[in-house]
């Protein structure tokens, strides 16, 4: 199982993605709270395993807090291990989650196949001096100068 970052985590509680990602957390807290399956170990006073549910709950508390974010990483790869069942179910999560928890949110365009004689603008935020292409160098000076004007 590839493992799950505290970046990752910390993004989804931080409210990342939205309806998405709330949904998505609801999903983990609820894989957490499931109880060990019958092929996981009996707890003993030398094996101290986690159900995870107490690193969940400190990290909904406190959401940017990065320790809180690799204590739970820590405590849901230490269940992983310990259950089968928990480990499919949690792959099967961070499936669903991945693209949304570890998206940047970077817009990547890509301009292709002949000429273009029209002014296009592309990037996050237009009109705020980003990403400017342009057919010559008039239309260049009138598109800098009003992205210029604009900015805050």
């Amino acid at each position: 199982m590839d493992p799950i970052s505290a970046s990752a985590l910390a993004a989804l509680v931080g409210g990342a993605g939205g309806e998405a990602g709330r949904q998505l957390w609801q999903s983990l807290a609820a894989l957490v709270r499931r109880p060990f399956s019958d092929d996981a170990p009996e707890p003993s006073p030398t094996l101290q395993l986690s159900t995870a549910e107490p690193e969940l709950t400190a990290l909904q508390n406190a959401t940017g807090d990065p320790a809180r974010a690799q204590a739970l990483a820590t405590a849901l790869a230490n269940r992983a291990a310990a259950d089968a069942e928990f480990r499919r179910n949690l792959e099967e999560w961070w499936q669903r989650a991945r693209p949304l928890a570890t998206s940047s949110g970077n817009v990547h365009n890509n301009i292709s196949g002949g000429a273009h004689y029209a002014p296009v603008l592309q990037g996050p935020r237009l009109l705020r001096g980003y990403v400017l292409y342009t057919a010559g160098r008039a239309s260049q000076r009138k598109l800098r100068s009003a992205c210029y004007a604009s900015r805050p």
